[in-house]
């Protein structure tokens, strides 16, 4: 009955701060409206999913310009130019995979029909299936150049032949005919006669229902980053109890001082689950109704609210452990701003995680916010169960109990 007292009491403190209230319920909404307006925006543009293909152009003359946009435009790989000394330094760093190297005088050893050598090199740890798809895509572009080029060469030789012939067998010149043959060429290229439509159906629909919506990412990522802010008010409330003298009269309370804190942390928790309610509320109708896509629960509702539960614990106890670290007032903000806005960095609460992952990698798991934003991904976008999160639920409530543990080793009782 104490711990329910304490609880009581700072819930009525704090349910009559509009300040606060504004924070934990508003602030948030604010937020989700405005980033799932700018993923969707985002999201409208096509995404280039080419493969990269980093070019270094050591002739630059026509030839080699229109080997470059050819490439280019195949619908295989993306062509980037590189300097030489920028190509070799970003392959040894491993920022590219691979290089293309269009040798010196390609233009005019085309033009005169000598042998070109294109040199392509491949990173050891480039990806094979890729590595085999740019090759297929640089011998087919250089083979139709080639091709054009004999063609021309040909045309050339006929009007050269040609030209010894009385007028009146020379109805078309040199000219003409290579002007025609480029003239057609260039048509292939936009209008082909032969083109090619490949569908597969069954991974088509499985890529557009795994694709995560805009409201997917931002509502739980926000979620998680609101709940956790609220443990600055544990600790700001304990440092106003030990501030104006009530604390002390707490502790002569009959309970432990384990219970003591735990009273503490009950507000928070209450506040927790509140917040998401209402922000997974506003997620799955708010949105709807701002006509924005709305987010779902996934196919577990039950273990998104178990999980939901977790992440107000974890917060509850983190507020623990930031009330027996800082001693003033200025601590205890500047602290919680630190170690909360930072935690929801890096635990992926404004970045998506698999970008996170791509460039942190495991550093990321070190914070609560990333286990509690991989399970309700792994819930909600990829309508895992119960068994797909077990070892986010286990590294969630390990958090808790290490928070509440180290702020009752640590805190100051007197």
């Amino acid at each position: 009955m104490n711990v329910i007292n304490i609880a009581l009491k700072d819930l009525r403190i704090l349910f009559k701060d509009r300040g606060a209230l504004i924070q934990l319920f508003l602030l948030p909404l604010l937020f989700i409206v405005v980033f799932s307006g700018a993923l969707n925006a985002i999201g409208q543009d096509e995404e280039d999913t080419r493969i990269l293909l980093p070019v270094v152009d050591l002739d630059g003359e026509e030839a080699a310009m229109t080997l470059r946009d050819a490439l280019d435009s195949a619908g295989g790989v993306r062509v980037a130019l590189y300097t030489q000394a920028e190509a070799q330094t970003s392959l040894d760093e491993r920022a590219i995979a691979r290089v293309l190297t269009i040798p010196e005088n390609f233009t005019a050893d085309l033009a005169a029909d000598r042998q070109i050598t294109l040199h392509l090199v491949n990173h050891p740890d480039a990806n094979p299936e890729q590595t085999e798809a740019v090759r297929l895509v640089v011998e087919g572009v250089a083979q139709d150049m080639a091709l054009e080029s004999q063609i021309l060469a040909s045309l050339r030789q006929m009007g050269d032949m040609q030209a010894n012939a009385p007028e009146s067998f020379q109805v078309f010149t040199a000219e003409r005919a290579i002007a025609q043959a480029r003239s057609q060429f260039e048509r292939s290229r936009t209008h082909p006669l032969v083109v090619l439509n490949q569908q597969i159906p069954a991974q088509e629909e499985a890529a557009r229902e795994n694709m995560p919506d805009a409201a997917q990412l931002a509502v739980p990522g926000f979620a998680v980053m609101f709940v956790f802010l609220t443990a600055q008010t544990t600790a700001r409330s304990i440092y106003d109890e030990k501030k104006i003298g009530s604390f002390c009269r707490l502790l002569a309370a009959p309970m432990s001082k384990a219970a003591l804190l735990a009273g503490k942390m009950l507000p928070n928790f209450i506040t927790g689950m509140i917040q998401l309610t209402v922000i997974f509320g506003f997620g799955i109708i708010g949105l709807r109704l701002l006509g924005l896509t709305p987010m779902t629960l996934g196919n577990t509702p039950l273990v998104v609210a178990l999980i939901a539960g977790l992440v107000a614990l974890c917060s509850s106890s983190l507020g623990i452990v930031i009330a027996a670290i800082a001693h003033t007032e200025n601590q205890i903000g500047g602290l919680s701003s630190l170690i909360l806005w930072g935690m929801g960095i890096l635990g992926g609460s404004f970045i998506p995680l698999f970008f996170l992952e791509s460039f942190l990698g495991p550093m990321v798991k070190i914070v609560p916010h990333y286990w509690a934003n991989h399970a309700f991904n792994d819930l909600m976008i990829r309508g895992l169960g119960l068994a797909g999160v077990t070892t986010e639920i286990a590294a969630l409530l390990g958090f808790a109990v290490l928070f509440f543990a180290i702020g009752v080793w640590r805190f100051d009782f007197d």
